[in-house]
């Protein structure tokens, strides 16, 4: 029972968020056009800050080895190679194929990932987790890009696109706090305070916005594709992904860094990416719309799963 418990007050305040955003937006507190300037807010804002504070606070060289590191990139490159071979034997639609193997391996690791390892571990769990985002986070975006231009008859252009990357937020706020972090540059009190404040704020906010835009139409064509691939994308690859996290001896802290890099949702930017790249956007966004709402589900249970069985 006391596991159970444990299992439902990390996953019950994550869900609250989101469906409070979302009560937000049915009684009109939240509209459209104010949705859109808070996730430009939390994107371009909040959530690089959050990652700044989270790694500037951690001793990198001490909380992360280059082993975990190494097999994170692994993971999400293996799925990858994976994906690449099944999904085109499966789907015959080009403007499908990227979509489906974004909805499969891109996940919501900040703003589901951060907060999950923060509640089982507390603050003991952050350094490793900010630390994986911070590599993790660009190579997701990097990897969409390639991805969504093979599957598109219309090219990208790379030299454009790198330029997009580099300038990504996440990543820059990443970036500066891994550097702040090695060179162990002490921000004076007022403005370390300042970051801290904002940062708490980031979380709360990012996931109201989340359940307040989601939005689905004509779900219904595309059933089996959402059903399949939140399948995957929830409960086959995480248990792959647990299992060979064990099996190379990694538990505690480090698992569940591993865990809440696979185990949230599709991320939402995939559905953006989606759109800009001429691919077929709608199922994007009702991918991203049902991994979100089951993912709760699926993460309570691996929890309780992992925390029964002396993991956690």
């Amino acid at each position: 029972m006391d596991n159970l418990i444990f299992s439902f007050n990390v996953v019950l305040p994550l869900v609250l968020l989101m469906f409070l955003g979302a009560f937000l937006r049915k009684i009109k507190i939240f509209d459209k056009d104010f949705l859109k300037k808070t996730n430009n807010f939390a994107f371009k804002v909040l959530l690089p800050v959050l990652l700044f504070n989270n790694i500037y606070n951690s001793e990198i060289s001490e909380e992360i080895s280059l082993h975990i590191i190494i097999f994170a990139i692994s993971i999400v490159l293996a799925t990858i190679g994976i994906m690449f071979i099944v999904v085109p034997k499966l789907e015959k639609d080009n403007r499908n194929r990227g979509v489906i193997i974004q909805g499969l391996y891109r996940s919501n690791f900040i703003l589901f990932g951060m907060p999950l390892c923060s509640n089982i571990f507390g603050e003991k769990g952050m350094g490793v987790v900010t630390a994986l985002v911070a590599i993790i986070i660009p190579l997701y975006n990097f990897l969409a890009v390639v991805i969504l231009d093979i599957f598109t008859e219309e090219k990208l252009n790379f030299k454009k696109t790198a330029i997009s990357i580099m300038k990504n937020p996440l990543i820059i706020g990443s970036l500066l706090g891994i550097l702040a972090s090695l060179l162990q540059i002490k921000l004076p009190h007022a403005i370390e305070k300042t970051v801290s404040d904002i940062a708490k704020t980031a979380t709360p906010i990012a996931l109201m916005a989340l359940g307040g835009e989601i939005e689905i139409n004509n779900i219904w064509k595309n059933m089996k594709y959402i059903v399949w691939v939140t399948a995957g994308k929830l409960f086959i690859i995480p248990a792959i992904v647990i299992l060979a996290s064990v099996a190379f001896g990694y538990k505690g802290v480090e698992l569940c860094a591993l865990f809440s890099m696979v185990a949230p949702s599709t991320s939402v930017s995939s559905y953006t990416m989606a759109q800009q790249c001429d691919c077929n956007h709608e199922l994007a966004g009702q991918i991203v719309f049902f991994s979100t709402i089951v993912s709760p589900f699926s993460i309570f249970l691996f929890i309780f799963i992992l925390k029964t069985v002396g993991l956690f």
